[in-house]
């Protein structure tokens, strides 16, 4: 019983030969693993570079401030627009609209311009107050818009981007006080990102100014916000 009881024992214990290969089975899984990822790699990871959109708006001091308060809300744009990825478009498929994967803005380019916008309207003093939606202030006036395009146009001959956006000032009566479409290209001086993105912060910055200008056409004139 008991010579029984030591066999079925021993019966139990681990093979030493299998403590012996543990480390080379282990050492074949993880060569196996390694082999499997390299084969389904598609190359080196492109990382991506994100870039700021500041254009320069150039607006002279307003001969008079109009009183009150403007709100500046973000262009509006639908799809691709709305995202981060640089948008372009080929001349062999200009119906396409296509991204790069590794060339972002820092932030959507409607947000990037009512930003730029709202600075240079501050700075010249046309309406008595231009605040963001982020202030969370009532306001007076309301400016908003839509960014219909912006976009690398690298096929062309020159090369160029393109931008095209309307603005519209709302009184808080819900009257309509000034409506208009903004669009036009800029050449890119070279063949690389970072020429493509001084480009578009030239044009937005052309675009930005001749509207900031129009508004304080606009604030010169008597208004009644009440």
């Amino acid at each position: 019983m008991v010579r029984a009881l030591n066999q079925q024992h021993a019966s139990q214990r681990p093979d030493p030969s299998w403590d012996r290969s543990r480390p080379a089975v282990l050492l074949l899984g993880l060569s196996l693993l390694f082999l499997l990822t390299a084969c389904g790699s598609s190359g080196p990871v492109v990382p991506e570079r994100f870039y700021t959109l500041e254009p320069e708006v150039d607006l002279p001091p307003s001969q008079r401030v109009l009183p009150g308060t403007l709100l500046v809300t973000p262009l509006a744009a639908r799809g691709f627009l709305g995202g981060t990825q640089i948008v372009y478009r080929t001349a062999d498929a200009p119906l396409q609209i296509q991204r790069y994967d590794n060339l972002l803005w820092e932030q959507p380019p409607g947000r990037a311009m009512a930003e730029a916008l709202i600075a240079a309207l501050r700075n010249a003093r046309a309406f008595e107050f231009v605040v963001a939606i982020a202030d969370r202030a009532e306001a007076d006036l309301l400016l908003n818009g839509t960014l219909s395009r912006f976009e690398h146009l690298p096929t062309a001959d020159p090369p160029q981007v393109a931008a095209a956006f309307n603005l519209t000032l709302v009184g808080n009566d819900r009257q309509t006080r000034f409506s208009k479409t903004y669009d036009g290209t800029e050449p890119v001086g070279a063949s690389t990102p970072d020429a493509m993105v001084r480009a578009f912060n030239r044009l937005a910055g052309r675009l930005l100014t001749a509207a900031g200008r129009d508004l304080q056409r606009v604030a010169s004139r008597p208004l009644n916000m009440r």
